[in-house]
């Protein structure tokens, strides 16, 4: 990372912005090289599908180093939406899928995409997701809006997942949705326009608004089978999410690190920031803060290997609402540190804001999350006796309470009357 990102990111900010989001950026190809003649590639492949793939703890804290620099899960092809989409096709794929789009993704000569939000709909709620996806012989044949489509406007980009609505199971919300394989060359496909990120284009992601207009690709596209979506999406989200978890650690680590450094170069009032309460409660504050997230993303990791995801949903909706939020925090610190400077991106600081700012919406929403902690707790103690836990009675019997009024077990009243 020393000697060959940090080196490297403003040049590539700067290829980014000169050059835009439809571009290949020259320090990106030319550091991967580097990457991948180290052997640092394909990091992220899991133990459970990969013979020499890292489990999920073993992965975390190499996931947080990388998301030490945005521009770094790339250059180790270990960036969303690839990684994922990798992961979908090697676990869900059939032989002739992983031969013709896993494979070339794992030597990182193409890019994917992955086409879920939609613009006319609430898309936290998946099941309200409308592009069709609709069998027509020995073909399907796809129609909707996506954005936020990641990677859509990459040049080398050359397979999208898309999720989708094809009927299924009408009595099981969860049963009518589909993901399939849609080459981007496909005819029907136009990526409308990128999308911005505060501002940024191309960074930190790609983001697009993508059409499918009567796309017709062969019915051997299908993932998994028809209705399969929801649990693909399962599958391909718990990993992701904590990868997003790690990555955010890092982030905030060098933050703080940069933070800490300011404060002893600037002398507002004669005195350094250093010395000043307010920034070193705040510095304080944010050392807790990463501290907290990183043992519980080791938790959910460590749960993920030995328990599995499912077991693991409540410590992975935790992290997930806990680490973007703590990380746009730390972030909005050092901004007010760094005074004028902290909000151009000469520093760093802006684009790590709108990183984490992103992350309290993809993969899900805070207030998703939430709910759904919200339930299992309430779930976990509901099905807990209250005998073994020593708990109370949710409301105390009138004969119990006069019974043991009797027995001197309560407080006498007290007349407080003249």
């Amino acid at each position: 990372m020393a000697a060959h990102i940090y080196p490297q990111e403003r040049r590539y900010y700067l290829e980014a912005e000169r050059l835009g989001p439809w571009a290949v950026y020259p320090v990106v190809e030319e550091t991967k090289q580097l990457a991948r003649a180290a052997g640092l590639w394909n990091l992220f492949l899991p133990a459970s599908e990969c013979p020499d793939g890292l489990s999920n703890a073993d992965y975390a804290p190499l996931c947080e180093i990388m998301g030490r620099s945005l521009f770094a899960p790339e250059i180790f092809n270990c960036s969303a939406p690839d990684t994922g989409n990798m992961e979908t096709i090697l676990r869900y794929g059939t032989d002739a899928q992983k031969a013709r789009w896993l494979e070339p993704l794992l030597r990182g000569e193409i890019r994917s995409a992955f086409a879920m939000t939609e613009p006319d709909q609430a898309s936290s709620d998946a099941t309200n997701i409308s592009c069709s996806i609709v069998r027509d012989g020995d073909d399907y044949v796809i129609n909707g809006r996506k954005w936020y489509t990641t990677n859509a406007t990459h040049p080398r980009c050359e397979i999208m997942i898309v999720m989708g609505k094809n009927g299924g199971d009408e009595t099981d919300p969860y049963r009518r949705q589909s993901m399939i394989l849609v080459p981007r060359a496909t005819t029907g496909v136009e990526v409308i326009r990128a999308l911005p990120v505060f501002g940024f284009y191309g960074v930190p992601d790609r983001a697009a608004e993508v059409v499918f207009d009567d796309v017709r690709v062969p019915a051997s596209n299908m993932l998994l089978g028809e209705g399969r979506g929801f649990e693909i999406a399962q599958g391909r989200l718990g990993p992701g999410r904590i990868h997003h978890c790690m990555r955010l650690i890092g982030l905030a680590e060098r933050i703080l690190e940069r933070m800490c450094r300011r404060a002893t170069m600037r002398e507002p009032f004669g005195r350094p920031l250093s010395e000043q309460t307010v920034t070193l409660e705040r510095i304080a504050e944010a050392r807790i803060m990463i501290e907290q997230c990183r043992l519980l993303t080791m938790k959910a990791a460590c749960m993920m290997d030995s328990d599995g995801n499912k077991a693991a949903r409540r410590e992975i909706a935790m992290i997930k609402i806990a680490a973007p939020r703590m990380a746009q925090q730390v972030i909005d610190w050092a901004m007010q540190l760094f005074g004028g400077g902290g909000t151009n991106n000469d520093h760093f600081l802006t684009a790590a804001f709108a990183t984490a700012r992103l992350l309290r919406l993809a993969d899900g929403p805070d207030e998703v999350h939430r709910n759904q902690l919200g339930r299992l707790e309430i779930e976990r103690h509901n099905s807990t006796d209250a005998a073994r836990t020593g708990g109370f009675a949710d409301v105390l019997s009138l004969a119990d309470a006069r019974s043991q009024a009797a027995k001197g077990l309560w407080p006498r009243p007290v007349n407080f009357g003249r």
